[in-house]
């Protein structure tokens, strides 16, 4: 059966802090390339990936989860 794309339900991403995806370098990845895809400019990633990298691994999170935890489910 083919059915319309528009039909298509919208699911988060969902990443496992536990696992390989939850590394800080791969969430910094994922923070760029989410991004970009969100139509945020270039300096404003930069300055959301410097933020992540101001403190320890929970503040990390944090940023992240606070910059695109309506696109993404966060998995501790």
């Amino acid at each position: 059966m083919i059915v319309d794309r528009k039909k298509m339900p919208i699911r988060p991403i969902e990443i496992d802090l536990n696992g390989p995806e939850g590394n800080a370098f791969v969430l910094m990845a994922y923070a760029r390339k989410l991004g970009r895809q969100l139509g945020m400019t270039e300096g404003r990633i930069d300055a959301i990936i410097k933020v992540m990298m101001l403190t320890n691994y929970d503040g990390l999170v944090h940023t992240f989860d606070v910059e695109f935890g309506e696109y993404v489910v966060l998995y501790k």
